[in-house]
This record gives structure tokens, sequence and C-alpha cells, in this order.
């Protein structure tokens, strides 16, 4: 086993990856850019490096700095996390020629499959069904034209490196393909360094069910139980489930099958998630593979009992899976929600700033990971993620009604948050029957925020309102500050009582949360 492992990520997911190692007696060593010098991940740590400025291209980018820090903290592997780096071949090129085990697929599988072209290839060779669109990365903006005039609009441009609903743009007709081939290059090359595209045929309302995958360096192959994820906005997941509500054990024995296939017709070893869009008539059709641990995955843990962070660790390290597929059966009910540090109400504007104060949930069947904690300056150089709420129980009703009481005992103050957003989707009729789509909750949205009351709806200009809220509270603080100086002799000062700072700081908040 491991000795000493690298975590070349930020945030909650390094935090995921520290505690696996540490159950496991293994150090962990992390790195940081200048905005996350204070983050909980460096605290956590056994060893912490700083690796550059803030932009993640001078820092979490830098395949040169994380290999100068694992050969100087003594790494002997190195684990991606999700985002970043995770499926670039480059990284786990790289480990193999300093001699560090990268916790991962290999750079071969990881082209065959990271790469969505790619992967829509093999698909084809395997006989596993596609969704409709080009198989090579598109060149020119001429090409994607003349590809979305032969299969029909509507269709999606996807960054071929990419995920996440990152470098992805919807596209309904000719005249809007130009503006989305610009923004989606753009984007994707901002977050995966690579901004090639290709183009699938949009499926109208369909639901995205992906299927959980691990294969050991001894030929075993294996899929988990399936994940809900078709509540998303713009493309990003926004809540997962498993088990999905239309499965059942035909369908997710097909699926599983599709999967397994998929991963050893690419030689595929480690954790990775295959998604498929799936029909009203459960028909299924390959997406795409993320050769990577997902944002999600802890829905899937909390339903089968396994750590996917340790079995990660335990494959990379030669052993053999001790279970198969015909052992595992989904346990209960989990659902995940993705907890931002945005503003629903300001078109989902992100909300960095300092936490003031932070209570988390608690009891039976919650789970909450998170990368903050109270004083900790959420910085608005990366994703707005703070963390990850999830409950398990025995059936989907009850993980609801754990869910909403759970986000009734979710607070945070100094920052803006989703949350109230949350307990509103999930007390949707169409949500507790299951019934949605990829696009519903767009729709969804839609519809929301145009029948909210005032407070949600209106865009009136408050900056005025702010200022003089700010003025008079510095006002008031200095005020304090000199009456203070005046009545107490130096050297005597008493701090303010926690309750009066709390107080004066939720005087910030105009619309504090619940």
């Amino acid at each position: 086993m491991f000795k000493k492992i690298l975590i070349a990520n930020r945030g909650e997911i390094a935090v995921r990856v520290i505690r696996a190692c540490h159950e496991m007696g293994i150090r962990a060593v992390a790195v940081f850019s200048e905005a996350d010098r204070a983050s909980l991940h460096v605290r956590l740590a056994d060893e912490a490096y700083a690796i550059g400025a803030a932009p993640s291209r001078e820092s979490y980018l830098r395949i040169d700095k994380l290999m100068d820090v694992a050969k100087r903290a003594g790494c002997d592997a190195l684990h991606p996390g999700y985002g970043f780096l995770a499926e670039n071949p480059a990284l786990p090129r790289a480990c193999v020629a300093a001699g560090i085990t990268f916790i991962g697929p290999s750079a071969e599988a990881m082209e065959k499959l990271g790469s969505k072209t790619a992967a829509r290839q093999l698909a084809k060779r395997a006989g596993v069904p596609s969704v409709p669109g080009a198989l090579e990365p598109i060149a020119e903006i001429a090409e994607a034209r003349q590809i979305a005039e032969g299969i029909g609009y509507p269709v999606l441009l996807k960054a071929v490196a990419g995920g996440g609903g990152k470098g992805m743009r919807l596209v309904s007709r000719t005249s809007e393909i130009d503006a989305a081939w610009r923004d989606a290059g753009s984007e994707a090359t901002n977050a995966f360094g690579d901004g090639r595209l290709y183009l699938e045929k949009y499926l109208e309302h369909p639901r995205h069910i992906e299927i959980q995958i691990l294969a050991d360096t001894h030929g075993n192959i294996v899929y988990l139980a399936e994940r809900e994820c078709s509540v998303q906005r713009r493309h990003q997941k926004v809540i997962e489930e498993a088990p999905s509500p239309v499965m059942d054990p035909e369908l997710r024995r097909r699926m599983g099958k599709a999967a397994v296939n998929l991963a050893r017709e690419a030689g595929y070893t480690n954790a990775g998630t295959v998604e498929f869009l799936v029909d009203a008539q459960r028909n299924f059709y390959f997406l795409e593979v993320n050769t990577r641990l997902q944002v999600e995955h802890p829905v899937t843990e909390m339903v089968s009992g396994l750590d996917l962070v340790q079995l990660q660790i335990r494959i990379a390290a030669g052993e053999r899976l001790t279970f198969a597929w015909q052992e595992l059966h989904p346990r209960g009910h989990a659902i995940e929600c993705r907890i931002y540090a945005e503003d629903p109400e300001n078109n989902f504007f992100p909300s960095p700033g300092k936490i003031l104060a932070r209570r988390t949930p608690s009891g039976p069947g919650v789970r909450m990971d998170e990368g903050v904690y109270p004083g900790f300056v959420v910085p608005m150089d990366y994703d707005p993620l703070l963390g990850k709420l999830i409950v398990w129980a025995s059936t989907r009703e009850e993980a609801i009604a754990r869910m909403q009481r759970a986000l009734d005992e979710y607070y945070v103050s100094g920052i803006k948050t989703n949350v109230d957003l949350f307990r509103r989707i999930l007390a949707d009729p169409a949500f507790v029957r299951a019934d949605f789509h990829t696009r519903w909750l767009d729709d969804w949205l839609q519809k929301e925020f145009k029948s909210a009351p005032n407070h949600l709806s209106e865009n009136k200009d408050t900056s005025a309102e702010d200022a003089a809220l700010l003025g008079a509270l510095a006002w008031h603080l200095a005020q304090t500050s000199a009456d203070s100086a005046k009545q107490i002799p130096a050297g005597t000062e008493a701090p303010l009582s926690r309750w009066k700072l709390q107080g004066r700081a939720e005087q910030l908040e105009r619309f504090p949360e619940k």
C-alpha cells in the first residue's frame, strides 16, 4: 500500500480524498494556490505546498509544479480528484515518467474514453447505441454547420475534453451556431486547456442516467447502482439520486452490461462513469465516459455501502476487487444537493466572500461533504461549490423528507447560497413524482421566477440602498469604537460579545438564509 499520496486538487474533493487516506493510514499531501492558502484541505493535510497564483492555469493546471511537489514530498501516488487535470492524459503520463502511481485509468484508456469523440467511436465498435452526431473533433465552424444541418436541429456543441456542463451549448437554429461555437470553445479552453468541440443531436426530454463502474488490474470489472442525474441547470447537475426512480432490474442489467463492455474494450482500470440518455420508451443512448471520480459519487456510496475513494486507492495499489456485480443491490435511496455560493435570485451570480457563521445539518442518514468553515473566504477564482449535502433513507419519499429537514437545518451567513432553491424544488409535485427530464429544471426556474414574489422577481437597482446600509453600519462601528476608547482605560478593552458581532454581521445581509 502507498505511504504518501499527493492530492492534485482543492476544495471538498481534496478534503474527501484526504479523509480516505487517513482512514487507510496513508499520509496526505495537499497543494494550494495563493487564494487557497487558508483552505480546509490545507489544514487537514499532513503536508501542504504552494504551487502558484490564484488562476488555475498558474497553479492547479501546472503539471510541472505538481510533479515537483510529488518528488520533494516523497509521494508514491497521486490522486487527481475531479476537474482540473483529472481527465488530461498528460498527467498520468507525467506520473509514469516520475515513477509515481496515478490513481485512475492509464493515459491510453483515458484517451480512448476521456475524449468524447474517441469514446463515441469506441461505443460504435462495441455495439453500444449512441446519440447521432460527429465521431471526430470538428475543426471548423463550417463543418459544424454542415453536420448540424445533416442531423437536424436542435443540436448540442460539446467540449471534447470536458464534462460538468462546461464547454456545452444548445443550438436551436443555424443563426445561433456562430456565437455558440465561440462561447463553447472559449469556455472549454479555460476549463480544460482544450478548446476542441464536437456536435451531437439534442434529444427532447430525455433522462440522464449514469452507471458507476470499477475495474481492477486483474481483469475484473463491475458496475454499481446507477445514478439519476436529470435535474440539471444549463447541463450542470444540481440534484442527483440513486437508484433512478424509473429503473427496473432488466434495464439496469442491460445498461450495466453495456458500460462494462465499453470499459473492457478500452482496457479501462479504476473508477469511471458511463453516462447515458434514456428516452420515454426506455431506450438508452451512450453519452460519454467520465474517466475519474464523479462529484456525485456519495449517493452511490450511500446505497452500496462501499467507499469509492478507498477502492480507487486499493485498485491503483494492485489489489483485486473482492465482489462481483451480481452481489451488489442498491439498498434504500440517496439524494445529493450541490450547495453553491451563488444567488439564484440574481441569475445565479457567484457570491464569493467571507463565511461569517455556519451551521451544518446532522442526524440519522445525513452526510455533508464540504471544504469550508466559519471565517473561510470563498474565492472568486474557482467553481463556487461549497459542498454536497447527501441523505439516505429506506425509500425515496423518506429521503426527500430527510433532505427537506437537513436543508432547514443548514445555515450560512456572509454569502448567498442556493439552499432555499433546493427547498422549493424538493417540494414541487413533479419532483416528488420523479416526473422530470434534463430540461425540466430550466423550464421550472423560468416559471418559478416569473411567478415569484417581488423580492424574488424584481431586478430593481438597490445599490444606493446597500451603500446607505453599509455607511450607517460603518459609522455606528466607528462611533462605538471611539466611545469605547474614551471610556475604557488603555489595555483593558473588552472584546465585543459574539452575539453582538453576529448581529452586526447579519445587518449586512439583505435576505438572510433561514
